[in-house]
């Protein structure tokens, strides 16, 4: 499957972006459990969020909970984001992924996925 990420901009401390994925070739979107993972200079990847195959399940990281909200809607092979109150320290390149290997939500290594989108960056200004 092929996932390209978009949704990423420059927004002030406080406000709102909403990333979408949309998956197209190679099996069905409701076959994988989606995530979205970030990336900030000199850091490692860190998981964000993960949602199930039907959507009524999802996993977030603490800091993270209670700010973003995960969707997806399998007709339109697409996961979404909704990221608000966001503050200086999420600034980073968020990347979306799909696991397609197991039923499990919960999965949280990048190790754990087995396709990637590109990336789409998000930029919290002070």
């Amino acid at each position: 499957v092929q996932l390209q990420a978009s949704g990423g901009g420059l927004v002030q401390a406080g406000g709102s972006l909403r990333l979408s994925c949309a998956a197209s070739s190679g099996g069905t979107f409701s076959s994988y459990v989606m995530g979205w993972f970030r990336q900030a200079p000199g850091k490692e990847r860190e998981f964000v969020v993960s949602i199930s195959r039907s959507g009524g399940s999802t996993n977030y990281a603490d800091y993270v909970k209670g700010r973003f909200t995960i969707s997806r809607d399998n007709a339109k092979n697409t996961v979404y984001l909704q990221m608000n109150s966001l503050k200086p320290e999420d600034t980073a390149v968020y990347y979306c992924a799909a696991n397609g290997g197991s039923r499990s939500w919960t999965r949280v290594r990048p190790s754990e996925y087995d396709y990637w989108g590109q990336g789409t960056q998000v930029t919290v200004s002070s």
